[in-house]
């Protein structure tokens, strides 16, 4: 689908939205089943970048930013920009000046498969980035694509009002139906790992915690004293 700009989209509910914001990439991740992660070459353009919010997706072509700029009309406070390509392209289709757009707007980020450029203005403003590449190469506006439609970015499968969770490990996609039972999945899973981080901090070994020792003699390993003899 091309050349449509949908203005309505459902969107989880805030409350949804704020309790995956306090877990990270790989704990939602892990709470999913170990799924929902884009292709990990997606990286922040600044350290320590981190995001949660409603997915608003954009389908642009190569060296083309023009379906960014009718993004930011649609946009509502609490959007990150999800933004996938048609054909494989670097070019930096984002920069300071749409972000102030942006951050003007409410969004909270942009996810790009593609360039991003004026990083050291981004990190001053606080807007956090994640792309598939830095690049200072220019766009032009010519060819139209859409908004608000499903795409896949970076091999991740985005529906329109997903909730899109990033940080430094990466980027998360939580399907908007499913994000409340993701949410108390990654809330089970964090207080698991807690307790198990204490038993770790007393020095017991995680063979011991988590059972290991009979599968890896099932498996073949076998201890032995000192150095096997020639």
């Amino acid at each position: 689908m091309s050349g449509v700009a949908v203005r309505n989209v459902p969107r989880p509910e805030e409350a949804v939205v704020a309790r995956l914001s306090g877990f990270g990439v790989a704990t939602i991740h892990e709470a999913m089943g170990r799924s929902g992660l884009m292709k990990p070459y997606m990286r922040p353009v600044w350290a320590g970048a981190r995001a949660c919010g409603c997915a608003l997706t954009v389908l642009a072509h190569p060296g083309d930013n023009w379906m960014l700029h009718v993004a930011a009309e649609l946009m509502r406070p609490g959007d990150i920009v999800v933004v996938a390509m048609s054909a494989d392209n670097a070019d930096g289709l984002f920069g300071e000046l749409l972000a102030t757009s942006y951050k003007a707007r409410g969004a909270v980020g942009l996810v790009i498969e593609a360039g991003c450029r004026d990083t050291a203005e981004l990190r001053e403003m606080g807007f956090p980035v994640w792309s598939r590449a830095v690049s200072a190469r220019g766009t032009v506006k010519a060819s139209v694509g859409s908004v608000n439609i499903p795409v896949v970015c970076a091999g991740a499968a985005v529906q329109p009002g997903d909730v899109i969770i990033a940080d430094d490990d990466g980027v998360v996609v939580v399907p908007r139906l499913g994000a409340a039972e993701v949410a108390s999945a990654a809330q089970a899973r964090e207080q698991k790992e807690a307790a198990t981080r204490k038993r770790l901090a007393a020095g017991e070994l995680g063979l011991d915690i988590y059972n290991m020792r009979e599968a890896l003699a099932k498996a073949g390993l076998k201890y032995q004293d000192g150095p096997a003899e020639d």
